[in-house]
């Protein structure tokens, strides 16, 4: 008789956890805050199947702590506050006795556990100190992506295969429900796979990060920067990488800076033929009206620059309840794309409501919750882009495949090899395409058909002992 879904369950049986910390080239600003390290978390999840076989998968996430986190209070603290809720969710995860899919398994985690989790860890803290939500789902998400690496695996075959009914138990009904009125939208009978590229392209588009204090010109070079064998200046990454997608960092609280920041690398865009551009405020927007007059002044000044944005990224704050922005005045100039807001489903249907039209998923968020994500942003006619989180190392993989298969704008951003090019050395031996950029292009050509494909055996990485280890 064939297989069922409940006859390839699995359940977690033993989770180990490693801290990689890793010392960026230059500097990252992320809204007000400005980084200069990061600790990547990795893990490696072993699951069991119905017949007792087994087999470990493998997940990694930055623990950016400005992205997650921007705050007042100490950076180190909550570095340190990160880095301890991430074992203690390593131990609630291998204690964790759900089975079924990797996919079954994270939701349930996190709809059960994770919550409560949090609040026990800020329980007794000073309220300016509390983990916040988008912190507990990036702490989590690499156990998740390990737990679908994993179920790939044992099953033979890549993790992105085994999103339809064959392998899972429930349909996206169980999980999400359509906005209201929307009447053509029903996920009864609906899996996944139904919402992903069938014929997944190995190549796609790459955009470049220019963050908020790169250098784009000579007059903005300090004498500082370092001297190592990579790009400094932005024509100098254009014309080595190929490129021709550029994503811009801006303050947006500064409008005439963010204006001439726009104009000026409009400009070198224009000069080097770069085609596309997007925005990113990153959370510091209170006003649409702040967007709308710096696009209005692009649009009648600089409209060759105006054109080529393609689309404006989360100018406004990320906690969508306490800041119902309505934002139909910017998405009317622009796409207007999700990031920091778009922890689940239902973050992206209150999203639609007051106005953004797209969601740019993260694997830091989870591969469970992003994959949920996606159908629901599809399924209500939103559209979508997969976003970095600078991931080096084993991160790059699964972020390149939900780009892959979740059909985006355009392509996927990565910028690890410009802010951390030699943490990812051991990984480029082995896929060369996904981690330097050529023509514009990464090419993940080079991965398995195993789970996500990393071929970790064959990466000479020595890894530090674990911080924890947990079984069952």
């Amino acid at each position: 008789m064939p297989s069922t879904a409940a006859d390839r369950a699995v359940r977690i049986r033993e989770v180990e956890l490693f801290f990689l910390p890793v010392e960026m080239r230059v500097p990252l600003k992320f809204g007000n805050q400005v980084l200069d390290s990061v600790t990547c978390a990795r893990a490696r999840v072993r699951v069991e199947g119905a017949s007792g076989q087994s087999r470990s998968g493998w997940g990694e996430t930055p623990l950016s702590v400005g992205w997650v986190w921007p705050a007042a209070i100490d950076y180190e603290l909550r570095h340190q506050a990160m880095k301890d809720f991430t074992v203690r969710i390593a131990e609630a995860f291998a204690a964790f006795d759900e089975s079924g899919h990797a996919l079954e398994i994270g939701h349930a985690f996190i709809e059960e556990r994770l919550e409560s989790l949090r609040e026990a860890f800020n329980a007794g803290r000073p309220e300016a100190e509390h983990l916040p939500h988008l912190a507990a789902l990036v702490c989590f998400s690499l156990f998740d992506i390990a737990a679908h690496d994993a179920f790939g695996k044992l099953h033979d075959c890549p993790t992105y295969a085994t999103y339809g009914p064959e392998f899972l138990s429930r349909d996206l009904s169980h999980y999400l429900e359509p906005a209201a009125g929307a009447d053509q939208v029903d996920f009864s009978g609906r899996y996944p796979a139904d919402f992903l590229v069938k014929n997944a392209p190995k190549k796609l588009p790459v955009w470049h990060l220019v963050g908020g204090l790169d250098p784009i010109c000579f007059d903005d070079l300090t004498g500082s920067e370092p001297d190592d064998g990579y790009p400094v200046l932005l024509r100098d990454w254009i014309r080595r990488d190929g490129l021709n997608c550029l994503k811009i960092k801006l303050r947006g609280n500064d409008r005439d800076w963010d204006y001439d920041r726009l104009e000026a690398i409009g400009q070198i865009a224009i000069e080097e033929d770069v085609e596309w551009l997007t925005t990113d405020f990153n959370c510091t927007v209170t006003d649409p009206d702040y967007v709308n007059g710096i696009l209005d002044q692009l649009r009648d000044d600089f409209p060759a620059c105006y054109q080529k944005i393609l689309y404006v990224e989360q100018p406004f704050p990320y906690d969508l309840e306490a800041n119902r922005i309505d934002v139909h005045s910017v998405s009317a100039r622009k796409p207007l794309f999700m990031d920091e807001s778009a922890h689940d489903w239902k973050y992206v249907r209150m999203g639609r409501e007051l106005g953004w039209t797209g969601v740019a998923l993260k694997t830091c968020k989870t591969q469970t919750g992003a994959l949920l994500s996606l159908c629901w942003a599809k399924a209500h006619g939103m559209t979508l882009m997969v976003q970095d989180l600078t991931n080096p190392m084993l991160a790059q993989v699964p972020h390149f495949l939900l780009a892959a298969h979740a059909g985006t704008i355009m392509g996927v951003e990565s910028n690890g090899m410009q802010f951390y090019p030699d943490a990812s050395l051991p990984e480029q031996e082995i896929h060369p395409g996904l981690y330097r950029r050529q023509q514009g292009i990464l090419d993940g050509s080079t991965l398995s058909d195993q789970g996500f494909g990393y071929r970790v055996s064959e990466i000479e990485r020595e890894l530090p002992e674990p911080v924890a280890s947990f079984s069952k």
